[in-house]
């Protein structure tokens, strides 16, 4: 239904009448009122201090992480198996169990680490957050396009964040205090790998994998689980850019990725990804060497296979960027029935926080906002808060009873579907690391894996960065390397001998060269002016 269709309008209005919040029509948008016209305005200037004080207030507080992002509508379209069996063997959760059925969907990917305005160019690992409308409420998949993190453990990711966000002091990023948070977090070298490569700027976002990096639980209708992770394979195939290809399009357009996105949605060109699932049995799998809870570790697709349970295109653009794109709001708590939390660190420390920041950033009431709020019935007895517009009141509840239990026409609890999942957890409560780290085997099969170019590029990468950092953080990082594989410490230990004159700055973009110089350069190649 057309949301004007009964809006009354009064005898001085057209349908593209100009009007403020109060449904005032508004008759002169271009001078307040003044004591003829040079004088000193009044101060019941409504019209110009409602639009101003409006202005003052448009923005809200960015992201801490994922400030910078683009976003688009669209479906997820279920395959109702997962790989050769049907889906039901492993989760009751609706949205996946029959062939053809579609979910809406809200995708926002995004880049980490920047600012809201920074370039879409920069070294830096990329979110992918999907929001599944289903039929039992939201679901959100909130993840990245790197299938493993830094971290293993979510008291360290302030920490994290901190040392790749600018210094405190200088308000500028800065590889001396990125490498040394990451020579003193051997856990971090998988990642490392990964983000100095040409992986850590991928081309656009069209042709990005996604994934959701923690480690989940699916649950089937007799209450039994199993582990699982999530993967999203771009049907466009996948690019990644170099640092000089990337600094290049920068000196361009540094909206390149969000103008992709857009403009491939405009001409009809919708971007698809397909899920796959990995699963694994929920226990500890002492014959592998790692934890399958670790964030930092890959699971070998040869021992648990890619399992294609269904596809999503994005196939709608925002009709604008504020309401929908950057007051989306994403937790990796948001689950329906049917999927399940594992005890991986990150994700039990991600599903506070995310939530969290929600609250604090569009405020207590963002689930009412259409780009958030599920698209099915709500009914609560949360009442309050800033921004409330409207009450969720159930079709016969009463106004009054904002509680439950009651007797007299309030909420009750819905019925459990499917066999409650009780798994069995004992233990002592302690503060340590997990058992199982093999930090370093991981990053080796990924270097070796990678096509010699790559390694080329990674080498450049973290010279360019490791070059002007204390030699202290340098020794601990060519110790850590080598651990990973010998010729791949040996190269940037060649590498940095070569590079120890040239670099004098560690206050530039990761990965870049000669970034130092850009200041001093600025300043030679102006024009000098004669004031006006």
């Amino acid at each position: 239904m057309d949301q004007h269709s009964n809006e009354q309008k009064s005898d001085m209005e057209t349908d593209d009448t100009l009007t403020n919040r109060q449904g005032h029509p508004i008759t002169n948008n271009q001078n307040i009122r003044t004591v003829g016209n040079r004088g000193p305005s009044t101060l019941e200037n409504y019209d110009f201090l409602e639009k101003i004080s409006h202005f003052d207030r448009e923005r809200v507080p960015e992201r801490v992480v994922h400030a910078r992002g683009a976003g688009a509508h669209g479906y997820f379209e279920a395959y109702g198996t997962a790989g050769d069996e049907p889906v039901s063997k492993y989760t009751r959760a609706k949205l996946f169990q029959e062939k053809g059925k579609r979910t809406p969907v809200f995708v926002r990917f995004s880049t980490v680490t920047h600012g809201i305005s920074s370039p879409e160019t920069l070294r830096d690992p990329r979110g992918f957050a999907v929001k599944f409308y289903t039929e039992d409420g939201n679901w959100d998949l909130v993840g990245n396009n790197l299938k493993i993190f830094f971290i293993r453990d979510a008291v360290k990711f302030p920490d994290l964040i901190h040392a790749f966000k600018p210094d405190p002091v200088t308000n500028l990023q800065d590889g001396e205090r990125i490498f040394d948070f990451i020579s003193n977090t051997p856990e971090a070298m998988h990642m490392i790998t990964f983000l100095f490569s040409p992986w850590g700027i991928p081309a656009n976002y069209r042709q990005m994998q996604g994934s959701g990096v923690n480690t989940y639980k699916w649950v089937n209708q007799e209450g039994e689980a199993v582990l699982v992770k999530y993967h999203w394979e771009p049907k466009q195939g996948i690019k990644n850019l170099t640092q000089k290809e990337a600094e290049e399009i920068q000196a361009k357009n540094f909206n390149h990725a969000t103008q992709d996105l857009y403009e491939a949605i405009e001409r009809g060109d919708y971007p698809e990804w397909e899920l796959f699932v990995q699963i694994m049995s929920d226990d500890e799998h002492p014959e592998l060497d790692f934890d399958p809870l670790d964030d930092t570790k890959l699971w070998p697709e040869d021992q648990f296979p890619w399992l294609p349970v269904g596809k999503m295109v994005l196939n709608k653009n925002p009709e604008d960027y504020f309401t929908e794109v950057e007051q989306a709001a994403f937790g990796t708590g948001v689950l329906v029935d049917g999927l399940d939390f594992s005890d991986d660190k990150m994700l039990q420390g991600r599903t506070f926080s995310y939530s969290d920041t929600q609250r604090y950033r569009v405020g207590a009431n963002y689930l009412q906002l259409p780009i958030n709020a599920p698209k099915k019935r709500v009914a609560t007895n949360q009442r309050g808060g800033q921004m409330q517009y409207k009450v969720d009141l159930g079709k016969n509840q009463s106004p009054h009873i904002n509680y439950e239990p009651s007797t007299i026409n309030g909420l009750k609890e819905a019925k459990q579907d499917g066999k409650e999942y009780t798994p069995h957890v004992e233990g002592n409560l302690v503060r340590e690391s997990i058992e199982r780290q093999n930090n370093f085997k991981q990053a080796g099969d990924t270097y070796r894996h990678f096509e010699d170019w790559e390694k080329d590029e990674l080498i450049t990468n973290l010279v360019n960065t490791l070059a002007p950092c204390d030699q202290r953080i340098q020794t601990k990082m060519i110790d850590m390397l080598k651990q990973c594989d010998k010729e791949y410490g040996s190269r940037v230990e060649e590498g940095l001998k070569n590079a120890s004159s040239q670099n004098t700055s560690s206050r530039e973009p990761i990965g870049a060269e000669g970034a130092e110089d850009a200041p001093r350069q600025a300043e030679e190649k102006g024009h000098s002016q004669d004031p006006y």
